[in-house]
């Protein structure tokens, strides 16, 4: 460093060689005296290197080179060499697209570039850390929330919309703290039951709607943060170290009572309600730094349509259970009572472990039904007496759970659906039985001999499918990595130059965000596969799970076949959770044509499967040779046709995608009705295949 100080041009060698490169812009009012004395003082690499930029902008524009001697010094100043560099390039930009004037004044605006630079160095990006937040949220409790980019921060109670970047702070650890904060927040609010009253309607008796509300939030936000406080005191000690950081206070001035009458144990929302008439003629205190704003209106669509559909699930479930009970009673005038034990408790483990009793018994309860007990609760804060009626037996709604029969059944791997008779425009209750039968097994040398055979392909498809996995980004300023990271390089030098310690983070580190789909393969094993169709099938699985393993998604695979309503079969061939193994691979082989199509109950049954996944995208993809058929009884022609397309239509009521992949050249006649126009492609080839689930990935996933 001291070379190149004592090396370092003086402002009167500094004057005479920007003289030379702007001689014919310079004039006695218009000399380089102030900067030629400040660059001075820089070492000499940076005076070398504003020589050569001048000269590179005196190729472009004498007048925008002349401006940057001006205002150089105080951007070698504020910013490190990266941030000068990019100024400069910005500048070229701007002149380059838009003008001289808009260019200079660029440059004239170096404070503000310098600032906005230190925040952006610092800030985090959502897609960064949206697997940790994801993950985070995860294991709180409650429902499954989404995390999505916004520009408000804020929640529907089924999504938490979070800012795509953040530079609030000039730490980025503390931005990254910032996130967790403000996702934690609005978690609370789904949580500790902000919305469980009607914020809109609770504001009608005051004159300032918009003034109600924003007071409403500070009283929430002060119950909450005691709630997160009793519940999660380490990440409470983070929020409140940020509010430190960021200056606030964590309780606004002449508000300390009210704080504390909102951390006690029994505050509620209600609570909150009570206390507006106390603070509505007071200042409206500033927003915290991760508070956010509320949305009534988008949280009311999403809590009314939950809620209805959430109770007369609930209800077709207690009517079923009624059902079985009354069967079992020795006098009809009976009445079976419901109850739900740990219903009214205000607590997060007993919220976790409600009991569903039918006359004081405790009764088994199938995880999709406890998952919408769970969630009724959370909303209300217990469950509604209201809730606890059965509904009558219509016959016209869909039971969206699975229940175990019985009579039929020999173990708890038959389950009972409903089917739906378009000609009554009902369903047809408690009618198909499905029971999952392990798959037949085969050697290996098919595998083998189709790996072999459509090597080339295989290798085609690895290409298309590598490229589906998107996401991928260099992560800058590494410790150690696959590449030099040539700014930081350059950073690090500048820092031994000014006497400063190097920085070990010069590295560039290629980091792949984590996809979060489930892809289940619906393989029809009716006895009109024999042959090439049941080749292609078997050869086109093979090929799917090669390349799917190397993408990383999830898939399961499952094959399905039958004869009348009493005998649906169901094949499991891969489970999400398993491995694509030896045994897989022998289940493969062993597919075989069996007997008929039946498709609504398998979309039903799987669709249930399904549901039981955390992904955020869900695809149902069938691989058929023809339409819904089974001559047992009159499953065929329309009637099988409507069934599946309402089955599908339950499907994507639950946030699955289904798609149909078939070698029926008459499938333009009926498959548009089940599955859409879009939604489904015709092949006669197996290398198609693999190619037509590579087009619905890049369609659907991307």
């Amino acid at each position: 460093m001291m070379s190149n100080l004592h090396n370092a041009l003086t402002a009167q060698q500094l004057n005479i060689r920007l003289e030379t490169i702007l001689s014919l812009v310079l004039f006695q009012s218009r000399q380089l005296n102030t900067s030629v004395q400040q660059l001075a003082d820089a070492p000499r690499s940076q005076q070398d290197w504003v020589i050569e930029s001048t000269k590179l902008l005196a190729q472009h524009n004498l007048e925008i080179a002349y401006q940057f001697t001006q205002y150089v010094p105080t951007a070698l100043n504020l910013m490190d060499m990266v941030g000068v560099e990019l100024w400069l390039h910005e500048t070229l930009l701007l002149y380059d697209n838009q003008s001289l004037h808009v260019a200079v004044q660029h440059l004239q605006q170096i404070e503000q570039f310098a600032t906005d630079y230190q925040q952006n160095l610092n800030a985090i990006q959502l897609q960064d850390i949206q697997g940790i937040l994801y993950n985070f949220v995860t294991g709180l409790n409650g429902r499954q929330l989404k995390i999505v980019s916004n520009d408000a921060v804020f929640t529907d109670t089924e999504t938490l919309f979070l800012p795509a970047q953040l530079n609030y702070f000039a730490q980025s650890q503390d931005n990254f703290q910032l996130y967790k904060a403000m996702l934690s927040h609005l978690w609370a609010q789904t949580w500790f039951g902000t919305w469980r009253l009607n914020l809109k309607k609770e504001c009608q008796g005051f004159n300032e709607c918009d003034k109600v509300s924003r007071l409403f939030h500070c009283l929430e936000r002060l119950r909450l943060d005691a709630c997160l406080q009793r519940e999660l005191p380490g990440l409470a000690k983070q929020m409140q170290q940020l509010l430190i950081v960021a200056k606030q206070p964590q309780v606004p001035k002449a508000w300390e009572q009210i704080a504390q009458h909102l951390a006690q144990a029994n505050a509620s929302v209600e609570t909150s309600y009570q206390l507006l008439e106390t603070v509505y003629s007071w200042t409206i205190p500033e927003p915290v730094c991760y508070q956010g704003v509320l949305r009534p209106d988008s949280v009311e669509q999403v809590v009314n349509k939950r809620r209805t559909e959430e109770k007369r699930v609930f209800q077709q479930a207690l009517n079923q259970f009624l059902k079985h009970n009354q069967n079992s009673k020795t006098h009809n005038n009976e009445m079976s009572q419901f109850a739900v034990q740990n219903s009214d408790i205000y607590d997060a483990q007993a919220k976790q472990s409600p009991i569903l009793t039918i006359d004081g018994q405790p009764m088994t309860v199938d995880a999709h039904t406890k998952k919408i007990m769970l969630s009724i609760m959370q909303d209300e804060g217990g469950m509604p007496q209201d809730y606890l009626i059965p509904a009558g037996n219509t016959g016209n709604e869909f039971n969206g759970t699975i229940e175990l029969d019985t009579e039929l059944a020999s173990d708890a791997t038959c389950f009972v659906y409903p089917e739906w008779d378009y000609l009554r425009q009902t369903y047809r209750q408690n009618w198909c039985y499905v029971e999952e039968v392990e798959s037949p097994l085969n050697d290996e040398q098919f595998v083998h001999e189709t790996l072999q055979q459509h090597r080339g392909l295989l290798k085609t498809l690895r290409r298309n499918f590598e490229a589906l996995r998107g996401g991928r980004h260099w992560a800058k300023r590494q410790v150690y990595g696959e590449e030099i990271d040539i700014d930081a390089l350059v950073q690090a030098q500048v820092d031994l130059l000014t006497g400063q310690e190097m920085s070990e983070q010069l590295f560039l580190k290629l980091q792949r965000m984590e996809r979060n789909i489930a892809v289940m393969f619906m393989v029809d094993m009716s006895g009109s596969t024999k042959g090439w169709v049941n080749l292609a099938e078997r050869q086109s699985l093979i090929l799917l799970s090669e390349v799917l393993e190397k993408l990383g998604d999830r898939y399961a695979i499952y094959g399905f076949s039958g004869m009348t309503r009493k005998r649906c079969s169901i094949y499991p061939i891969k489970h999400f959770d398993e491995h694509y193994n030896h045994i897989v691979k022998q289940r493969i082989s062993g597919i075989k044509p069996q007997e008929y199509t039946r498709m609504g109950v398998t979309i039903r049954h799987l669709t249930y499967l399904l549901s039981q996944v955390d992904a955020q995208i869900k695809l149902l993809i069938t691989l058929s040779d023809g339409r819904p058929d089974d001559e047992g009884d009159n499953y065929r022609g329309l009637y099988g046709i409507e069934d599946t397309r309402q089955a599908l239509l339950e499907a994507q009521r639950e946030g699955i995608y289904p798609f149909c992949i078939t070698i029926d050249t008459e499938a333009k006649t009926y498959l548009p009705r089940m599955y859409g126009n879009a939604n489904y492609v015709v092949i006669d080839k197996v290398e198609q295949l693999p190619f037509k689930v590579a087009d619905i990935y890049r369609r659907l996933t991307k």
